[in-house]
């Protein structure tokens, strides 16, 4: 049962991932680093700390009891995970919504799922991470080998899904089309994996920030929180990961902040901000949307973490639903409207494998509870 809670968590948190850039569409007259920090303020300030205050016993107490380097560390992958951010916007304008999100995030799973594995296999840093299952400890037991096939899978799909892609544009020619007349796929595939592989820190920032959750979990028992599940060491607090999410976030803010800031001086799009020639009021609340439903990924994410664990099976599950998603509303705004009809059976067929790759790592998880030591 907590491996099917944890799966719909993952989906629902999956699901406003893919669904978060629509509302950004119907944001007026207003230049895309006005837009983007608008949002973000939602996104990595306001609603992280509204989590922290509603979920968090002593939140404040835990932080200043933290020791230094641990928030050094998962504020550092926010930050880097912030530079996956801002890329990402540019990966989505060259190759669209669906194509955009399915090699990027298909990236970004793979490298979150097995990083922290491969790196507990290099000495020196293995010292310095925390523990858990290595690479090695993966293809030794029946389970890692199953989690190992879904990512396979999970590879030949974001193949398919980049295969897609280059018959895409073969077929549309100099003709892009109302949709995507921007769509260039050699600059839009090297964007997407540059932000594929820092977008993966964001999975890092959780393990690295792990003592802030155990610490809240600890809290949550001893005043008898609600939403405790699990007996023993094992026992586990829905909103545990709500105060790693704060740390994390501060650095993607940071990040942010910068770069925008920067562009609206260089870009003198300030003025955007309080024009009355633009619809204000619609603007703000559809940028508060955004962030919003940005910011509930990894609210539910945080909870299905509770269910089943960080680490590979988690952080597939995740990503896999975010690129379903984003499909479908890349289908719903006709991305693949004028292409071949082997080009769409391609991409239906990617998207059929990222799905399997999905059922696998979930049978994998189900099956096996010693995967949770994979975070």
């Amino acid at each position: 049962m907590q491996t099917i809670l944890g799966i719909i968590f993952h989906a629902i948190g999956g699901g406003a991932s893919g669904s978060w850039y629509m509302p950004y569409n119907w944001v007026k007259k207003w230049r895309w680093e006005v837009y983007w920090i608008a949002g973000g303020i939602f996104s990595w300030l306001i609603m992280p700390l509204l989590a922290v205050l509603l979920t968090i016993p002593h939140w404040q107490d835990i932080l200043h009891g933290a020791s230094g380097s641990m928030l050094r560390a998962t504020y550092t992958m926010g930050l880097l995970w912030g530079v996956g951010g801002l890329t990402y916007g540019l990966a989505i304008r060259y190759l669209g919504m669906s194509l955009g999100n399915s090699v990027l995030l298909g990236i970004t799973s793979v490298v979150g799922s097995l990083g922290l594995p491969l790196c507990r296999n290099i000495p020196g840093i293995a010292d310095i991470i925390p523990g858990g299952l290595s690479f090695t400890d993966l293809f030794s037991s029946a389970g890692g080998r199953i989690v190992l096939l879904g990512i396979l899978i999970l590879l030949a799909a974001i193949i398919l899904c980049g295969r897609a892609g280059i018959m895409k544009d073969k077929d549309l020619g100099a003709n892009k089309g109302d949709v995507n007349d921007e769509f260039n796929l050699s600059k839009g595939l090297i964007i997407a994996i540059i932000s594929g592989v820092l977008s993966s820190f964001f999975s890092f920032g959780i393990d690295a920030g792990k003592e802030l959750a155990e610490q809240a979990r600890a809290f949550a028992v001893e005043q008898g929180y609600p939403f405790l599940n699990g007996s023993g060491s094992d026992i586990k607090y829905l909103f545990e990961n709500n105060i790693t999410f704060f740390v994390i976030l501060w650095g993607g803010l940071t990040t942010n902040v910068i770069w925008t800031i920067a562009l609206i001086l260089k870009n003198r799009t300030g003025r955007d901000f309080t024009d009355r020639k633009t619809p204000l009021l619609r603007n703000y609340l559809f940028c508060a949307l955004a962030g919003t439903t940005w910011f509930l990924q990894f609210f539910f994410y945080g909870m299905g973490e509770t269910k089943i664990g960080n680490g590979a099976s988690s952080w597939t599950l995740h990503m896999a639903t975010i690129i379903l998603t984003a499909n479908l509303w890349g289908f719903y705004r006709k991305e693949w409207t004028g292409v071949a009809p082997k080009t769409r059976a391609t991409i239906l067929v990617g998207i059929g494998a990222i799905l399997l790759s999905v059922a696998v790592i979930g049978i994998a998880k189900w099956l096996y509870p010693e995967l949770n030591a994979l975070g």
